[in-house]
């Protein structure tokens, strides 16, 4: 009978001890600092060029409003985009009313972008974006207009413009 008592104390000391141990990795794998690197957001900045109000433009550089039923905001923009050196004249406005900040990226045929601008809330236009390079007359462009809902940065939708400099080929 001793060895049973005995055999019963070692099972259950046994029993213990890897009980014991599976907490101590659990605590251990739930604590330990993690060294992998999450991306994290970064909200983009607000564009220090915009201007209060809407902007009046020439009747040549196709100013428009493209707007679709299933978009959640209205803007207007240049579908003829022009040059002023590095300068890409577009007239993005986030029209008056709007319940979102929009931006505005110039994307090449290889979809390289090649410029962008800050964050423009409503009421608000910016007549240029600055260009990595100075595209010849006659070059294809995407202008890409996104639309974020403010404070919380979602997505409040995209649409897209082909054009090309000097003038407009597609809607």
């Amino acid at each position: 009978m001793d060895k049973q008592k005995n055999d019963g104390k070692l099972i259950v000391s046994v029993l213990m001890i890897c009980f014991a141990v599976t907490i101590g990795v659990m605590i251990f794998a739930l604590c330990r600092p993690n060294d992998k690197k999450s991306a994290e957001f970064t909200p983009p900045p607000f564009e220090s060029t915009a201007q209060h109000g809407k902007p009046e433009v020439s009747e040549n550089l196709g100013y428009s409003s493209p707007n679709r039923d299933d978009m959640s905001y209205d803007f207007a923009v240049c579908g003829n985009v022009t040059m002023e050196g590095d300068k890409a004249i577009v007239y993005l406005t986030n029209i008056e009313g709007n319940n979102a900040w929009i931006k505005l990226r110039v994307f090449d045929e290889q979809e390289n972008m090649l410029g962008e601008t800050g964050l423009i809330k409503p009421n608000e236009y910016v007549k240029y974006v600055t260009l990595s390079k100075t595209p010849e007359v006659g070059t294809k462009i995407k202008l890409k207009i996104m639309g974020y809902e403010p404070h919380t940065y979602y997505s409040a939708g995209a649409a897209s413009l082909n054009t090309q400099i000097g003038g407009q080929i597609d809607q």
